[in-house]
């Protein structure tokens, strides 16, 4: 009851008419960015931050959320239509959906879509509404040894869970962990990593780096691939999207299969674009269909849209709880509330109270306005795919480097948004995660400090990260995740052998 009681006073926060004006503003934009591709809703805000810093904390978060789930929706136009995934977490979504436009049923798709993302991001914000506070209050037992071990279990998750190399997350993520470094050391006061240049005293500013690695990286990229927009049309009348909802309810165990999916990638450092990917291969798996997959199935549209709104939006929980976010949007949105003096866990909930409740209830707001925004709006966000690339791609950087330039206005951010530009791109090229590199410029210093803490307390004695049940579970569980791939490499070896 006291959860339900702040959220109502969470609504009376959110329904205000600034919040409400900046909730569709936000979705609207959200939309536009996904469905550009090249963009996405870590790019979007992290490029649109910087105007957000004259709002009201609460105000700014509840737009920036808000972008964050119209990019969401706006990936599934794309891939519905044009066959050219908006976001990375569409592109299954494309292996059913496009087929279904071809057909004639593209506004069939889009609505199933939609519906499917409403839902599985719904029941990702229930879930935020009663387990984080209970996350939080756990959380207020950690000293530096407990947040260390928490940190240490984040960084390994994505050694042991990661899809791809483990030895190229490893890096990508030490090289995270050695631009953390650059600047002033908290603890001791003393430069590092400045090489005699003043400029690098305050380090690598987090947001300037993101802009630089996902805005600029992606255009990069996309104008190497140049890319040209063709597909097909579609409008969304009330009989379509009637007919499409009475046609949903026959798949509501795929989609609470892929509700459970996507929320535990979410919590866990997995992310949408593998959750879209699980849950469409255990569809595929189940479905008495299974063989038809591919051909314009409305239950592989179901899937994978479904995931990946519940996988973004429950990455949110472990950021607001622990302060740990578990994707790269989320660490975006961690950094902003680092810029407005917030400090994302479990003292958040005591402090901020009224803020953290107003972001909750704007999540339920937000997501209910984003189902009505792209039902009605569709042709008109598919025809932006009709401006060529040529005039898109400039106008996105442009608005990059205005980003990074109002962070310090200093000409100074706009050339490490540049060679973090190439970085993301480089990374791109080599199939290198950015996804670690980013948690680790986040989380790096941190992370360092929780560590030298907990030293300072157990004068250099390591074994206080094994001193309480709590803490050695978490920091055994950490090794497991980042011993996980070797042992997995020497299974299959045994395998191969027998």
């Amino acid at each position: 009851m006291e959860e339900i009681n702040a959220l109502f006073q969470g609504f009376a926060v959110a329904m205000t008419p600034l919040n409400l004006m900046l909730m569709f503003v936000g979705v609207t934009l959200g939309v536009v960015i996904g469905v550009l591709p090249g963009l996405g809703g870590a790019n979007g805000i992290a490029i649109l931050l910087p105007l957000t810093f004259t709002m009201p904390p609460t105000s700014a978060i509840i737009m920036l959320s808000c972008i964050y789930w119209g990019a969401l929706f706006g990936g599934a136009i794309t891939s519905v239509l044009f066959n050219i995934p908006g976001e990375p977490w569409s592109v299954a979504t494309t292996f059913d959906g496009y087929p279904m436009a071809q057909q004639g049923r593209a506004g069939e798709a889009l609505t199933a879509a939609f519906t499917s993302s409403f839902i599985g991001a719904f029941v990702a914000v229930v879930m935020i509404t009663f387990l984080a506070p209970l996350v939080a209050k756990f959380a207020l037992k950690f000293g530096p040894p407990e947040f260390f071990s928490v940190y240490f279990l984040t960084f390994c998750s994505f050694i042991g869970m990661g899809k791809g190399s483990p030895w190229k997350t490893l890096t990508a993520m030490m090289l995270g962990f050695a631009l953390a470094a650059v600047g002033m050391d908290t603890v001791t006061g003393q430069l590092r990593l400045t090489f005699g240049f003043s400029e690098l005293m305050r380090g690598f500013d987090f947001l300037v780096a993101v802009i630089g690695l996902f805005g600029i990286g992606e255009i990069l990229l996309s104008m190497e691939e140049g890319l040209s927009f063709s597909g097909s049309s579609a409008r969304i009348n009330f009989k379509v999207v009637l007919e499409t909802w009475k046609k949903l309810p026959k798949y509501w165990v795929t989609s609470l299969r892929s509700c459970l999916v996507g929320c535990w990638m979410g919590i866990t450092p997995g992310g949408a674009t593998p959750a879209s990917f699980m849950s469409y291969g255990i569809a595929k798996r189940f479905s008495p269909d299974g063989a038809k997959f591919g051909t314009g199935q409305m239950e592989g549209v179901v899937a994978p849209e479904t995931a990946a709104h519940a996988a973004g939006t429950s990455a949110l929980l472990p950021m607001l709880s622990l302060g740990i976010p578990g994707s790269p949007t989320a660490a975006v949105l961690l950094g902003g509330l680092l810029i407005w003096g917030l400090q994302p866990g479990p003292l958040l909930f005591v402090e901020k109270k009224e803020f953290v409740w107003g972001l909750i209830a704007s999540m339920y707001l937000g997501n209910l306005a984003g189902l009505i925004i792209v039902l009605t709006c569709v042709p008109l966000f598919a025809a932006i795919l009709r401006i060529p690339f040529s005039i898109v791609a400039p106008l996105i950087i442009v608005i990059c480097a205005i980003g990074a330039y109002t962070v310090h206005n200093a000409m100074l951010d706009i050339w490490f948004m540049l060679f973090f530009g190439v970085v993301g791109y480089v990374f791109k090229k080599l199939d290198y995660p950015m996804a670690p590199m980013v948690l680790a410029l986040v989380l790096g210093d941190r992370a360092e400090d929780s560590f030298r803490q907990a030293m300072l307390i157990s004068q250099g004695n390591l074994s206080v990260f094994f001193s309480n049940a709590l803490v050695g579970s978490i920091m055994t569980l950490g090794l497991v995740m980042l011993f996980w791939p070797l042992v997995a490499a020497l299974k299959a070896k045994l395998r191969a052998a027998r």
